[in-house]
């Protein structure tokens, strides 16, 4: 399963159950997650398309030009893009980064899937 799946399964995982997921540490999970969402949108473009500048990466993705830029500037401080006088580039990290990535957000997944009460499990009222 690729990452932008596994992030789709996070966001349904978090909002199946609105009415039980309303505690601050669950919205701060869910803007992390959807942020996480963005970084990884903006890697995958640069590594489709490299070199590749912000205004093209706004205009494909839809989003505003400072969420991109500080996209943009969390993968450089990762060490999985570097700027370029064309746009942004990948670095030697890149690849090791997404060939660790699917086992990562598994292993996420997992754990969130643990965290889960059931039904059954639940105080009775």
């Amino acid at each position: 399963m690729g990452y932008i799946a596994h992030i789709d399964t996070w966001r349904t995982t978090l909002k199946s159950h609105p009415d039980e997921l309303t505690g601050d540490m669950i919205d701060r999970l869910e803007k992390e997650v959807d942020m996480l969402e963005r970084h990884l949108q903006v890697l995958r473009m640069v590594i489709d398309s490299e070199p590749i500048g912000i205004v093209k990466m706004s205009n494909e993705t839809g989003y505003p030009h400072h969420k991109v830029r500080y996209s943009l500037r969390v993968l450089e401080e990762e060490n999985l893009i570097e700027p370029s006088s064309q746009g942004a580039i990948t670095t030697e990290q890149t690849h090791e980064f997404v060939d660790e990535l699917d086992e990562k957000l598994n292993d996420i997944v997992g754990k969130l899937d643990e965290m889960k009460i059931e039904e059954a499990a639940e105080v009775e009222g």
